[in-house]
């Protein structure tokens, strides 16, 4: 039982915002290099979801599509 509460605190403190860092990083690269679409704007959303999980305040942005 132990094990497995080490194991779900390892995967939410450095998976997930791994995850959320790709996700984002991919959608800013393919944006520069294609323009904004729906595909990069899913993987915002999903970097701002996989945020929320761990309790981050959301990017607030001026204009949100």
């Amino acid at each position: 039982m132990l094990f497995n509460m080490v194991k779900r605190f390892a995967i939410m403190a450095v998976a997930v915002p791994l995850a959320a860092a790709g996700a984002r990083k991919l959608s800013d690269r393919l944006e520069a290099k294609r323009g904004p679409s729906r595909g990069t704007r899913v993987l915002r959303q999903g970097a701002d979801f996989l945020g929320g999980l761990r309790g981050q305040q959301k990017k607030k942005r001026r204009f949100a599509w």
